[in-house]
């Protein structure tokens, strides 16, 4: 048989492109080296509790469309990003919010907090990496607290030795409002993220555990067209060098007591504890089980055979992915798609939204 597409990779961007195909009559071979859909935002039962296995994964958008298309497959319940930071035992407010310099310094009025920050800001002409950023914008104790030592262990490099553009900005907020995002839409979608994937896949042939390199010439004989949402760099070979990336290590507790940390989030800024942060997953969903699941999530270097998480766009890896992204514009059989096909860190929303608008460019020529 010969499909119209083969779509390596089984995650949102995949999943929302087969199901606009199939919608136009299209018949779509979607394979994934894993052994489950849903890429990144898979979730699993443990405990009657959703868990989010590859990390947190928070739906926001202020985009209608995008909303209203992802609520077709899913309702959405009314969970509001509020994580918490824990420095040293010491607990701050995030986003950075007026909780957050009571906290810090004990003031409640909004001009003294702007005052104070003002005070702590160390001018630069022009800043040359992320700390003198961050000291440019926020002050001292707030870097010192909040963002340096998470910042270093996020990236495995001090702040001084990472590049200015990672915070070209900082949410600073003279308001006691701890919703971390200002979108109009935000939510978890009741019952986890993987009811969503299956039901984007329906009408589609779903092969798991197959990796699309271990059998490429096969693969590139069976379908009209290939949609390709892994990594770009191993499409070509690593031809212009391997791109860079962070990845994440995850440990997972089931703990026999209904609340552990009483919030969903919690980031440890020290740089003493390991981790970075610890996700309790039944707080995403307000669930009330009598057991717990927590994961603590810990950093490190990309190494082959890991999950690539984070690019890491500096200037030698830009410029490594452009030459491959020439190679790919070129390509009249394959569409490339998604934060690893693109070398680009994506929220939620902004993958439904390529791949919708990705589909129906495509759909729209045929």
């Amino acid at each position: 048989m010969k499909y119209d597409y083969l779509i390596v990779g089984a995650g949102p961007f995949g999943a929302i492109f087969a199901y606009e195909a199939m919608k136009c009559n299209k018949t779509c071979l979607v394979i994934d080296k894993r052994d489950h859909v849903g890429g990144n935002i898979y979730t699993e039962q443990v405990e009657g509790i959703n868990v989010h296995k590859y990390g947190a994964h928070i739906f926001h958008t202020n985009d209608k469309e995008v909303w209203d298309y992802v609520n077709r497959f899913a309702t959405f319940n009314r969970y509001t990003n509020s994580p918490v930071a824990n420095f040293n035992g010491e607990m701050y407010n995030l986003p950075f919010n007026m909780n957050t310099f009571y906290r810090l310094w004990g003031v409640s009025d909004p001009t003294e907090a702007e005052k104070i920050i003002e005070k702590q800001r160390v001018q630069y002409d022009e800043p040359q990496n992320l700390e003198e950023q961050a000291l440019s914008l926020v002050g001292r104790d707030i870097y010192e607290k909040l963002i340096k030592g998470y910042t270093e262990k996020q990236w495995g490099r001090a702040c001084k030795d990472l590049p200015a553009f990672i915070i070209k900005r900082l949410p600073v907020r003279f308001t006691w409002d701890n919703n971390y995002f200002n979108d109009q839409y935000q939510g978890i979608p009741v019952g986890g993220y993987t009811p969503i994937i299956e039901k984007l896949l329906e009408g589609s042939e779903v092969r798991l555990n197959t990796d699309y390199f271990a059998q490429r010439e096969y693969f590139d004989g069976i379908a009209t067209k290939t949609v390709y949402t892994g990594m770009l760099d191993e499409f070509y070979g690593y031809q212009f060098g391997p791109l860079e990336y962070r990845t994440l290590h995850f440990e997972s507790d089931i703990l026999d007591q209904p609340n552990f940390q009483g919030n969903a989030v919690v980031n440890y800024t020290d740089q003493a504890t390991p981790f970075t942060r610890i996700i309790e997953h039944k707080h995403f969903e307000f669930g009330t089980q009598p057991k717990t699941v927590v994961t603590r999530e810990y950093s490190k270097e990309y190494q082959p055979g890991d999950e690539p998480y984070y690019p890491v766009n500096n200037q030698k890896n830009n410029a490594s992915y452009l030459s491959y992204k020439e190679l790919a514009d070129k390509e009249e059989g394959v569409i490339f798609g998604g934060r690893l096909a693109e070398y680009k860190y994506y929220d939620m929303w902004q993958i439904v939204r390529n791949s919708l608008d990705t589909a129906r460019k495509e759909l729209n020529k045929l």
